[in-house]
């Protein structure tokens, strides 16, 4: 994963036509992408949104059934609904693929919202060099992640408690998947004076207390042990965050699991991932497990270690998968799987997975798709779905 990041300059004689020439020349990397590939006034769009925004905190939404405090996440899972056969509703049962509307989701939201200002003041910031951009992004990191009075604590111990069953599952890790996109908002930002040393400092930290406990907690160990697209989701989260935070050591070892365990274990010979293909919303699930391998394929490769175009010793590799699944992105109508019982008319939108795969392997008709999906979409799910809001910030 890589960031080729412009310099800031306070030259107060250097004209905005100037900071944005340099800004947009910092893109060029060694294979000669360009912002051409980017809709510039969309990105514009979106930050100056943000730029009104006020400030997210996961304290602001008080969990009434959490067993943690104002500081700690706290979620319930998606699919779980009141008992009808109990006079208080508890234990809670599942039923899968139906998102129970009046779960606790404050938190989820906010963690969401704050994740998204920050990728499109970041991006903003990226291609003109305005500080207003980053000030902005700087002041959202700062409040969400390191200020005593409304900080996020490390942790997800309380993230998709089952109301009667329990107070928080190693499945929950799923919910922080979104913040994958903060460590590449931070470096676009450091050139900006407004991100000082100490809060890129302490975001480093932050991030390093939570793959700390999310890597050695029995929560976390069950859900990178997973053997479906939640153990997909915990090593990209593992993988951005050991490149943040300079751990070596957990981006080889998300390495070898990509080899050795999440490859052979969930593809199937045709590319499909047979887990997602049985669920209830098998396009949608289809859709997100490829989206998150190409993801790790993004982060972890190196020229000595490249994911890209490796392959077990029977041909299964993430070509094989984006063979699979690209046809029925291009024609939705040729699916041969049932329709998602919901969500299902959201997708397909733009997924990040086609513009880093059609770069790294050279298929161009990969990308003229990702151009041409949706990168708005209204759909509550597909939103939840698609883990990377501003792709310009992880190349």
């Amino acid at each position: 994963m890589k960031n080729n990041l412009g310099k800031h300059t306070e030259n107060e004689n250097e004209t905005e036509t100037d900071l944005e020439r340099k800004a947009i020349s910092s893109l060029e990397d060694k294979r000669g992408q360009t912002l051409s590939l980017f809709d510039k006034a969309w990105m514009i769009k979106h930050a100056d949104a943000s730029l009104t925004t006020v400030p997210i905190h996961i304290t602001d939404a008080i969990a009434p059934k959490s067993a943690g405090g104002i500081h700690d996440y706290y979620s319930n899972g998606d699919y779980w609904w009141p008992n009808p056969g109990t006079v208080d509703g508890l234990p809670y049962i599942r039923r899968d693929g139906e998102s129970n509307p009046d779960n606790f989701d404050s938190h989820r939201m906010a963690l969401r919202t704050a994740r998204t200002h920050i990728a499109h003041l970041a991006a903003a910031y990226r291609v003109t060099g305005k500080e207003a951009y980053a000030e902005k992004a700087v002041q959202l990191l700062r409040e969400f992640f390191l200020d005593e009075a409304t900080r996020m604590n490390p942790h997800l111990l309380y993230a998709q408690a089952i109301p009667g069953i329990c107070s928080g599952r190693g499945i929950g890790i799923i919910d922080t998947l979104h913040l994958i996109d903060v460590p590449a908002a931070v470096e676009a930002l450091k050139p900006s004076p407004a991100l000082t040393a100490a809060i890129y400092e302490g975001l480093k930290l932050w991030f390093s207390d939570y793959l700390t406990w999310m890597s050695t907690h029995e929560n976390g160990i069950e859900e990178m042990n997973a053997d479906n697209n939640h153990g997909v989701c915990w090593f990209v989260q593992a993988a951005a965050f050991a490149w943040f935070t300079g751990n070596e050591q957990m981006l080889s070892f998300c390495r070898a699991r990509y080899k050795e365990s999440l490859l052979p274990g969930q593809m199937a010979q045709d590319g499909s991932f047979p887990r997602e293909l049985a669920r209830t919303k098998p396009y949608g699930y289809a859709i997100f497990v490829l989206d998150n391998m190409v993801t790790l394929c993004h982060i972890l490769s190196t020229p000595e270690d490249n994911l890209w175009s490796y392959t077990l010793p029977d041909g299964r590799g993430i070509r094989q998968g984006l063979s699979f699944l690209v046809p029925y992105l291009e024609n939705k109508a040729a699916w041969p799987y049932p329709p998602d019982v919901e969500h299902d008319e959201g997708w397909p939108a733009k997924m990040p997975a086609l513009l880093f795969a059609g770069l790294a392997l050279h298929e161009p008709a990969y990308i003229e798709l990702w151009q041409s999906l949706d990168p708005d979409p209204v759909d509550p799910e597909v939103r939840r779905n698609i883990a990377i809001r501003q792709p310009l910030l992880w190349l």
